[in-house]
């Protein structure tokens, strides 16, 4: 017997399945006998967790990853393209490619780095996918699965009937049914699956995308949620003829959305791209209040508060995120060095991760305390009035919609990069990089903002520039601030008497692979400025911009 030929549904409400499979199992008898099958593998109880990262990085390549219990045994399964031969089936009859691996220990309520996973097919396959990011625990569903064996008139089975009864806790999911085909009965398993989709209340599964997609569908639904639901995405649902003010609401509004859908997970330090999106989602904000404060029409005294309370925010959480970015990269700078040997560096990791198991403490003290909550609770309200349209002040902005806005801010930003960019030679101080590094990412933030109101292929093309100029810049800073922060760091572990020659003296190689890494991005600056500036640049922003936002 191979798995799953044929997939289906039952629809409608609880109260009726019953009937529902009275009905398949009435239309099946008037072409087979058919008789329960008690001793199969396939009957029993099953329980499945599906696990994915935060933002559903296994399920946006496509693959589905499950925790499947059943007779006290373990196992992970990994389902979609490129998972194994392709030769299993799933309950909507397409081929799908599985890796199965054995796990003992698994606890199917907690999170797993990739560096906790044990060695097996499935690790080998997402481990890369899925770090630095933890795999969670998404949903659980119980199943209680009972074979039904079709028979031809001579009593040989030909086909099974296999009914799955799925279940969230104590809520109850349409039962799955499937047609199993056996060894040299392909017609029939065919004509019974065509018996079972002409029943009534049947619904056939599609056959293409994913193999038990459509159970997590509905199980995340019971918990009011949905595959893909987080995204670090800008992705405000603004139209361009909206009130500016109402738009740049909106904006924020989103923004801080995704900052608080991220506390919980630092707090719990379950990996450390949490810090990260909350970071990114600050200095967003923060971009944002600078950008668009005005638009809001509040008074400018609130405007001048909250952008003092988001940098009070990005500033606490600013020396975890360098410790992480140290430890993140470890591997590969040890790996790197040439004189010295990787585990010169030991003492260098032991000192980074006590340093930030104790910025982390402050960290946590300052994500719980009442500021951060007040700072929440008022940014979300005064959004919350702007959006319903009180209080609003006379402005600049008054009576301005959504695209005139975009453009507005958009140019603004497009000219300081280029009166900043345009003024930089060969001889101008590492500052003047740093600074246009700052308004490339207010231009960043700008077109991110107002996304929805631009021509897709505009915007990529613009987005591909400016990022290429973006990438030069943030190496050619990233790399100048790890220098200094290992200069600092070395003198801490030689006052603290952590620092051995040998580690110094690794340290010393690290730094200089790191000015070397500097000194070739700052050699290409001129290039990507030009790329960006030049003419090819010019006529991408003015297609952007030319015509306003759509």
């Amino acid at each position: 017997m191979t798995p799953g030929l044929a997939g289906f549904v039952m629809s409608g409400e609880a109260s009726v399945w019953s009937d529902l499979l009275d009905g398949v199992l009435a239309a099946l008898r008037e072409a087979f006998d058919i008789a329960p099958e008690r001793d199969s593998a396939r009957a029993g109880t099953r329980r499945r967790t599906w696990y994915d990262t935060f933002d559903w990085r296994l399920y946006r390549a496509g693959m589905l990853l499950e925790y499947a219990t059943e007779h006290r045994a373990g196992e992970l399964i990994l389902t979609g393209p490129d998972c194994g031969d392709g030769s299993s089936f799933s309950m909507r009859g397409n081929a799908h490619g599985q890796a199965v691996q054995p796990v003992a220990g698994w606890r199917a309520a907690r999170s797993y780095l990739a560096a906790d996973l044990p060695d097996g097919p499935v690790t080998a396959r997402i481990a890369d996918l899925v770090s630095p990011r933890a795999l969670l625990p998404e949903v659980t569903v119980a199943s209680a699965t009972t074979v039904t064996r079709l028979l031809n008139p001579d009593g040989k089975t030909v086909a099974r009937l296999l009914v799955e009864r799925p279940a969230v806790g104590d809520e109850a999911l349409p039962p799955r049914l499937a047609i199993a085909e056996v060894r040299g009965y392909p017609g029939q398993a065919r004509r019974a699956a065509e018996i079972v989709a002409l029943a009534p209340g049947i619904v056939t599964l599609a056959a293409p995308g994913n193999p038990g997609e459509t159970l997590l569908t509905d199980a995340l639904a019971v918990l009011g949620r949905a595959a893909g639901d987080y995204s670090n995405k800008v992705s405000a649902k603004i139209t361009a003829s909206m009130p500016a003010a109402s738009a740049t609401a909106t904006i924020m509004l989103t923004l801080l959305d995704t900052l608080e859908a991220n506390v919980d997970g630092v707090l719990h330090d379950t990996d450390s791209e949490f810090l990260h999106d909350l970071r990114v989602a600050v200095r967003r904000t923060r971009a944002a209040i600078k950008l668009l404060g005005d638009a809001l029409q509040i008074p400018d005294e609130q405007v001048t508060r909250f952008a003092g309370e988001f940098k009070w925010l990005g500033d606490l959480t600013t020396p975890v995120r360098d410790l992480d970015v140290h430890l993140l990269e470890f591997d590969a700078m040890a790996a790197g060095l040439r004189a010295a040997k990787e585990d010169d560096l030991t003492p260098f990791r032991a000192f980074l991760s006590d340093r930030r198991a104790r910025e982390f403490r402050v960290l946590t003290r300052g994500l719980r305390s009442q500021r951060f909550s007040q700072l929440m609770r008022d940014w979300r309200a005064t959004l919350g009035t702007v959006l319903a349209g009180k209080k609003r002040r006379a402005g600049a902005a008054a009576g301005k919609t959504a695209g005139d806005l975009a453009t507005e801010r958009t140019r603004q930003a497009l000219r300081k990069v280029s009166r900043r960019g345009g003024a930089i030679t060969p001889d101008s101080p590492h500052e003047s990089l740093h600074d246009l590094r700052k308004r490339c990412k207010e231009l960043r933030y700008a077109l991110e903002f107002f996304v929805p109101l631009h021509d897709k292929a505009a915007y990529a093309a613009v987005l591909g520039d400016l990022k290429r100029l973006q990438d030069c810049l943030g190496e050619f800073q990233d790399n100048e601030v790890q220098i200094e922060e290992i200069r600092m760091l070395a003198a801490a572990m030689l006052a603290a008497g952590a620092a051995p020659a040998a580690t110094l003296l690794a340290m010393g190689e690290v730094t200089a692979g790191l000015a070397v890494r500097q000194q070739a991005a700052r050699d290409a600056f001129e290039k990507r400025y030009a790329g960006f500036a030049g003419p090819e640049g010019q006529r991408h922003m003015t297609a952007l911009l030319g015509g306003g936002a759509k």
